[in-house]
């Protein structure tokens, strides 16, 4: 038979442990919190850890805004080896006695921020007529997959603790891959180098501050504090500007009927996108076109 759950509704944010996969991690949360429904909002690789904000119930339909927001990630790459997955699961492919120092690290920096092309790794989830692109490396099939523009928000050098490895910073918008960022820093100083490790400090507004690992997600499930843990559903789309209904209102925008704001109605764009509330809870996402207001998702709270 299978499984319903219950109406559970909010964002849950997860500090995902070392070596586990962001299905796994999902897996796990849906069973301790038994939620109808449930996603994540990005995937971390398996070697990675932190920030991993999980969707339950009808926060589920605000996902998409959450995979696009930015990120930042703390990452230490390790000078003079490439490998076949720029991190330290692959082989290692490639040997360099170069040793950058900081003021050259941190002369190469500025050239790394902005709108700049990246090679996606070999291995990731990019697909290449149908087929992912680590499935076909696996098989032996290494490609080199075309390069792609990336935002690079902000990047800050955060130690050399050796001659050996570096630790850094990056404030980054989505498609942005990491291991690549390491493995180009080293080609741009004259060396090679991979990502030995990787954690994820935030997703959009979600940080360090808002995450539980999943022991203490169950010790809270154990307890039924769920108060302690579920964000709203609206916490996720914070950058959104909010549309305050009346109940009539928003009824009529939850039976898919338009209806009609003050052209000048403060705060409000013209036009776009907005989160709209009544009664304190959201009601859903709409689209404003001059003085009109559409319905584009609806959450059944």
């Amino acid at each position: 038979m299978k499984r319903k759950g219950r109406p559970v509704h909010g964002w849950v944010i997860v500090d995902k442990p070392l070596g586990l996969t962001s299905t796994q991690c999902l897996a796990k949360v849906r069973r301790l919190t038994d939620a109808a429904k449930a996603g994540h909002g990005g995937t971390l690789d398996p070697l990675a850890t932190g920030i991993l904000p999980i969707a339950l119930g009808e926060a589920t339909k605000t996902v998409n805004w959450v995979m696009t927001a930015g990120k930042t990630y703390r990452f230490t790459v390790r000078w003079g080896e490439a490998t076949e997955t720029d991190d330290t699961e692959g082989a290692i492919t490639q040997r360099s006695d170069v040793r950058p120092d900081r003021a050259a690290i941190e002369a190469m920096l500025p050239s790394f921020v902005g709108e700049i092309m990246q090679r996606p790794p070999a291995y990731s989830a990019i697909k290449v007529d149908g087929q992912r692109s680590y499935d076909l490396a696996r098989k032996g099939e290494m490609l080199e997959l075309a390069a792609r523009p990336i935002r690079i928000d902000a990047l800050r050098l955060i130690d050399c603790p050796d001659p050996d490895h570096a630790v850094f910073e990056v404030d980054c918008g989505k498609g942005a891959y990491v291991r690549a960022l390491g493995r180009d820093f080293a080609l741009s100083l004259g060396t090679y180098g991979h990502i030995t490790v990787l954690r994820r400090t935030r997703v959009g507004r979600y940080d360090e501050k808002a995450a539980f690992s999943l022991d203490s997600l169950e010790e809270l499930c154990q307890k039924d504090a769920a108060h302690a843990y579920l964000l709203p559903i609206e916490t996720a789309l914070d950058d959104i500007p909010a549309l305050v209904l009346t109940g009539p209102q928003a009824d009529r925008l939850k039976h898919g009927q338009p209806i009609k704001i003050a052209l000048t109605a403060p705060g409000l764009p013209p036009e776009g996108e907005l989160l709209v509330m009544a009664d304190g809870k959201p009601v859903g996402l709409a689209e404003r076109s001059a003085d009109e207001v559409r319905p584009l998702r609806l959450f059944n709270l």
